[in-house]
């Protein structure tokens, strides 16, 4: 097993269970999931992972508000988030380049893609 760990946060169970799957049946990664921008911010007092994917359209906390807490704290600052989006624009893009996110995957998901997706965008191409 690898030592790579993604925390998946996404209100959406259905495509949490999706992402979930194909990071840890592909990818060989092991996962962590929240269903909102509190639980991820919960986990994140008690878990250090490698990375996060973060749904940007969320109810209560949006992936926007996470990713500025997580860049307001000194213990998850270096975490690489993989903003997930079914809205992108490119003004949108523009915006994610400057908050300084890893990267950003659309929606609908592909996944047979996927981990290649998330490899590719954090450099963890060679473990595949």
């Amino acid at each position: 097993m690898t030592d790579k760990q993604i925390l998946v946060v996404d209100d959406e169970e259905h495509l949490r269970e999706l992402v979930q799957a194909c990071l840890e049946d592909l990818g060989g990664w092991e996962t962590l999931v929240a269903g909102s921008g509190e639980e991820c911010l919960q986990i994140l007092k008690t878990e250090k992972p490698s990375a996060i994917l973060l749904d940007v359209s969320m109810p209560g906390m949006n992936g926007i508000d996470v990713h500025d807490r997580l860049q307001s704290d000194p213990k998850t600052r270096s975490i690489p988030v993989i903003l997930l989006t079914a809205k992108v624009l490119p003004s949108d893009r523009a915006k994610f380049a400057e908050m300084g996110v890893a990267g950003v995957i659309s929606k609908p998901i592909q996944p047979t893609t996927l981990t290649e997706e998330v490899a590719d965008i954090l450099g963890w191409v060679e473990e595949i």
